[in-house]
Formats: C-alpha cells, sequence, structure tokens
C-alpha cells in the first residue's frame, strides 16, 4: 500500500479514489462522508461528500425552535377580574334609601353608574404629589424623557388654562406630559398632561385659576415627562381644591 495525494493505492485491496467536494483533495472514496445540516425540527443531507476535515458539526442556529404545549387549563378557573379591581367604584353611603315605586330598601353596596354604563370614580382633589422634576425617567423604550423645552412666551388667560408657545415645533401630541418649574406664579409649575393646539403652542390645566399675565422667567424650566396614571385616565388629574 503507497499513499497517492491523501488516497491510499492497494493491489490487494484496491479503492476508488474520489475528490472532496469542499477542500477538492484527493480521498478514498470510502474515506468520504455526506455532510448534513440543520433545517427545521431535523438534520438533512445536504447531498455533498466531504473529508472528515471538511465535514462540520450541524450549525444549531439553523434548526427550528421547538415550543412545548401549553399547559392544560383547570376545570373551573378563578382568574382576577383586573378591570374590576383597579375601579374605584362609588356606592350609596347615606341612611337606608328605599326605592321611590317598590318600596324595597336599596343594599348600602349599590354602585352607582352612569347613564352610558360606565361607572363613575371618586374626584382626586388638588394637584398630583410626589413628583420631582429632577426625578424623570430619562428613557422609556427608545423614547427620551426630560427634554428641555424653550417656550417663547407663558400666559395664563386669567383662568386655570396656561398657555406656552414656541418659535419652532415643540413635537408633542395631546396628553403628552410636561413638567413645568420656575414660573412667576407657583400655581402654575407641576405636571401637566398638554392640549395641543399647534405644531409651536400647547396649552394645559391648573388645579386653580391663575390671574392674566405672563408666567415665563429666566427660571423657568420646561421639560418633557412620563407619568404613570391612575386606571382608566387619559391625563394627569388636575382638580380644584
Amino acid at each position: 500500500m503507497r499513499p497517492h495525494g491523501r488516497a491510499s493505492v492497494s493491489s490487494r485491496s484496491p479503492q476508488a479514489f474520489a475528490i472532496c467536494d469542499r477542500c477538492g483533495f484527493l480521498y478514498n472514496h470510502s474515506r468520504l462522508q455526506w455532510q448534513f445540516d440543520f433545517a427545521g425540527a431535523s438534520l438533512i443531507n445536504k447531498r455533498i461528500l466531504v473529508c472528515d476535515p471538511c465535514n462540520d458539526t450541524p450549525q444549531n442556529q439553523l434548526r427550528a425552535i421547538i415550543i412545548s404545549a401549553d399547559p392544560v387549563p383547570i376545570q373551573n378557573p378563578r382568574t382576577q377580574d383586573y378591570a374590576t379591581a383597579e375601579t374605584d367604584f362609588i356606592t350609596i353611603s347615606e341612611a337606608t334609601v328605599y326605592d321611590p315605586f317598590t318600596g324595597i330598601p336599596i343594599p348600602t353596596t349599590t354602585k352607582i353608574v352612569n347613564e352610558d354604563g360606565t361607572f363613575p370614580n371618586t374626584q382626586v382633589v388638588g394637584p398630583p404629589i410626589g413628583l420631582d422634576q429632577n426625578a424623570i425617567m430619562p428613557l422609556n423604550g427608545t423614547v427620551e424623557y426630560g427634554v428641555i423645552l424653550s417656550p417663547l412666551s407663558v400666559i395664563s388667560t386669567g383662568t386655570r388654562t396656561v398657555t406656552m408657545t414656541f418659535s419652532s415645533a415643540h413635537g408633542l401630541a395631546t396628553d403628552d406630559q410636561v413638567a413645568v418649574n420656575g414660573l412667576s406664579n407657583n400655581n402654575a409649575d407641576g405636571f401637566y398632561s398638554v392640549t395641543v393646539g399647534s405644531a409651536t403652542q400647547f396649552s394645559y390645566q391648573a388645579n386653580v385659576d391663575i390671574p392674566a399675565d405672563s408666567l415665563l422667567q429666566s427660571t423657568t424650566l420646561v421639560k418633557t415627562a412620563l407619568v404613570g396614571l391612575p386606571y382608566n385616565y387619559a391625563q394627569i388629574p388636575q382638580t380644584g381644591i
């Protein structure tokens, strides 16, 4: 037996030569093997014959992820009704009330329902507390907060409405939130949801009437913000005291 390339030649046990489909070197055909790789959940034959050094380990990144079946659901489940649990229902708390037609007493646990079928929430009184302009969350996903806005003017109309005007687009949409500090009237400072009037103007509602005046000062600082809201609220509550 003598070598010929990477193949062996034997007059007593002759074997066919073959070329590796990957590296191109000469081997005995019997030393070549099929290349397998993942496709889906199983291995497939790539239909190329390769030598041992060229035979790659199947690539797991090409393998389908097999997710196990969902657990079998239980009989008679008792799941939490989060919408009901998060709603602050208003109930009758007066002395026993009697139905005017039947004379039957109405239980004090009876929930008050609006005409549209929704449940009224208890009134939130006063501006939100515990918020700090210096502690605004800077990033939510890919959206940045704490971005400084520079108004040209901040005007009170003599009501609760405060209007800010900018020299360029402020980039906010209605119900977006801002943190305001350093106005000439501190009652207009705080965290607010805005109502956009135009690309360069928005307004917000303070919790008390603000005398008509220009509120902008050199100390005024306005930042974008994101405050978690109570269930079913679209805006930061701002109600009169």
